[in-house]
């Protein structure tokens, strides 16, 4: 290179200089454009596992039971405060326990020490005075009834002999206390089984061993057989019922607890599948006709009865999304507006009406499409890129608004029919004591033995729904003859 050329001089020319640069320029363009759409990426990456990651009991569907001790969730009641004072209420009536007339041992205690003449008052004529006062204990004890045969020889000289109760089969065994008491531990109280032998052996000295108790539970189980079968057929044809279902360990797998119950009936049903074979196996859906209430799970939509959608999920999702985006206000004036619409149908069941005004009606309709609209402004549904047909993943706010609106009937189900409640509670408490079950004892060791379970809860729990006394039922049942529930 010439002395008198400085170093940068280009000996391009000006049009492949800037045809260069040109280039340059829009490859940084797009490797800029790749890097945004990277953080962008990364940003909803890093925002949704925050919000997984906030997630609790107050606002998404994962239980109680799998809060952190280290992290409760906020105290945050969707109640209304209802402006009475804490406690019983003025003019409550109360309730005290009250004497029986026919107790078992009356004591009358006597005069004692010395009257101030100094006689003894041991000595004075006395009469009972009418003020009572009873203490009421309870006493367990084994109670062993022995069955002898006797022989005799007839005048034609034939040898009769007397032959045991059919009932009573072996030189030694339980009566239907004994096993009636077993199945309700283990079965209602959930007890483990070798715990329940412990109590029963402590507490009444009476030996039993689990095996022998895990017997008696599918006694129970096949005694309760038609009776569990009657309150499946009568929850067909209830007006209004509710549906759930729950993973439990069996046999070291997980199976799923299947339950369709109202007010007064509980049916569970075991499957190891979760989806559409296991509720045809169940096979009361296909027959039902009346308002399923639910977590809006797809499988229950395969069934051509009315559906009703839990708002208590919903609730809980809008939390969530308000925790998220403080800085809209959609989803509290969403949670606003169910609250208050409740409230309303609270409200008329308590004053005895058949439906809310349809003036009501609409204006809850009303307001409840606007705010939808609002939302949909505010998260709207993502596109895939031009010429793509893949699926985007949406946002949960997107795919909450679109179940929304989408299926506004459902969620709006109990402003327009007042048998239909606010949530799905009634399923979930049912599924709530065989999940205490499976956290006490760990697992079900066989499937038999998970499904005695359903089959023995679903009788407990509706006869508790009924209020009848469930241990005796049991001891009805060990007797040969269960008493029926209420099925109409």
């Amino acid at each position: 290179m010439p002395e008198h050329l400085p170093a940068t001089v280009s000996l391009e020319s000006p049009d492949a200089e800037l045809a260069r640069l040109r280039a340059e320029n829009a490859s940084l363009r797009a490797q800029l454009a790749q890097q945004a759409v990277l953080t962008e990426q990364l940003l909803e990456r890093i925002q949704e596992l925050e919000a997984r990651l906030a997630k609790d009991s107050h606002n998404s569907s994962k239980p109680p039971s799998s809060d952190p001790p280290f992290k409760k969730p906020p105290p945050r009641s969707l109640r209304q405060r209802s402006g009475k004072p804490p406690g019983g209420q003025k003019d409550h009536p109360g309730a005290t326990h009250t004497l029986v007339d026919t107790p078992e041992h009356t004591v009358v205690v006597p005069l004692s020490g010395s009257c101030a003449c100094g006689r003894d008052c041991a000595t004075i004529t006395v009469a009972v005075l009418p003020e009572r006062r009873q203490v009421a204990d309870l006493v367990i004890r084994r109670e062993v009834t022995e069955y002898r045969t006797v022989a005799g020889v007839c005048a034609c000289g034939q040898v009769q002999r007397s032959a045991f109760p059919a009932e009573v089969t072996a030189p030694v065994q339980y009566g239907p206390g004994v096993s009636a008491l077993a199945v309700y531990l283990t079965q209602y109280h959930l007890l483990p089984f070798a715990r329940t032998a412990e109590v029963l052996r402590t507490v009444a000295g009476i030996a039993l061993s689990p095996a022998t108790i895990y017997t008696m539970v599918h006694e129970a189980a096949q005694r309760l057989t038609a009776p569990v079968a009657a309150i499946g057929e009568a929850l067909v044809q209830a007006a209004v019922a509710h549906a759930d279902e729950s993973g439990m360990r069996v046999a070291g797998a997980v199976q799923w607890l299947h339950v369709l119950c109202t007010t007064t009936l509980t049916v569970y049903f075991i499957h190891a599948k979760r989806g559409r074979e296991a509720l045809a196996a169940f096979g009361l859906l296909a027959h039902f006709r009346g308002v399923l209430v639910h977590d809006h799970w797809a499988a229950y939509a395969a069934y051509t009865c009315r559906h009703a959608f839990c708002n208590a999920h919903h609730l809980r999702e809008l939390v969530a999304i308000a925790e998220q985006f403080p800085h809209l206000n959609w989803p509290e004036r969403m949670i606003t507006l169910l609250c208050e619409a409740n409230d309303a149908t609270v409200g008329a069941r308590s004053a005895g009406h058949a439906a809310l005004p349809a003036a009501a009606i609409e204006d809850f309709r009303t307001r409840y499409l606007a705010i939808l609209a609002q939302a949909e402004r505010r998260h709207p549904r993502r596109d895939p890129p031009p010429g793509s047909r893949r699926r985007v993943k949406q946002t949960p706010a997107y795919n909450l608004i679109a179940r929304l609106r989408d299926h506004r009937d459902e969620v709006l189900r109990f402003i327009s029919d007042l048998r239909v409640p606010f949530d799905n509670n009634l399923a979930e408490r049912a599924i709530r004591m065989p999940k205490l079950k499976q956290k006490v004892c760990g697992c079900f060791r066989s499937a038999g033995g998970a499904q005695a379970f359903a089959t023995v809860r679903s009788y407990l729990a509706t006869l508790h729904k009924q209020s009848v006394d469930t241990y005796q039922a049991l001891v009805m049942t060990f007797q040969g003859h269960p008493p029926m529930p209420q099925l109409g």
